[in-house]
């Protein structure tokens, strides 16, 4: 991750200054199988909590990184699943009002479960499935808070796949 401040010059010529963060893409995936989505909880240090998401992540030291390989790799490391398709959804930013980051949507399925190969940070990471009709009530009722999850599940809706 970079954080750099570039001056600017506003649209009445008065200068500025904005920040911006730099940081590598990430993929999100939702893994279907019959009906059931898996998502995952793990503990976020920057809001203290712990909290139900789409699998997800980035390779910041190989932010070059095929989004198709990088969402095959996140989410066998995270929930043991390997997915026999991978459709990309769609492809959104994170926060551009002050990041660079953007995350890659795929919908994962024909599923089979594996052995999950969590990083050190995951550790404590727990992975269930829930029904869609379950997944919805989480995000209406604040369960889910994570912004890229709920878009995801959102675009995907939207688009008919959920």
């Amino acid at each position: 991750m970079r954080v750099r401040e570039d001056a600017i010059e506003r649209r009445d010529g008065a200068p500025g200054i904005y920040g911006v963060v730099e940081k590598a893409d990430f993929a999100v995936i939702a893994p279907v199988d019959n009906g059931m989505i898996h998502l995952v909880e793990q503990y976020r240090y920057p809001v203290q909590g712990r909290y139900w998401e789409l699998p997800q992540g980035s390779w910041e030291e190989a932010p070059g990184t095929d989004p198709l390989a990088l969402a095959r790799a996140e989410l066998r490391e995270e929930t043991g699943l390997a997915a026999e398709t991978m459709l990309h959804a769609g492809y959104l930013f994170e926060c551009y009002g002050y990041s660079t980051q953007g995350f890659h949507i795929y919908l994962a399925q024909g599923l089979r479960l594996g052995e999950a190969d969590r990083e050190q940070s995951e550790q404590d990471m727990v992975s269930r499935a829930f029904s869609l009709e379950e997944v919805l009530a989480m995000v209406l009722n604040g369960t889910i808070k994570d912004a890229a999850t709920v878009a995801a599940l959102g675009l995907l809706r939207l688009k008919g796949l959920l």
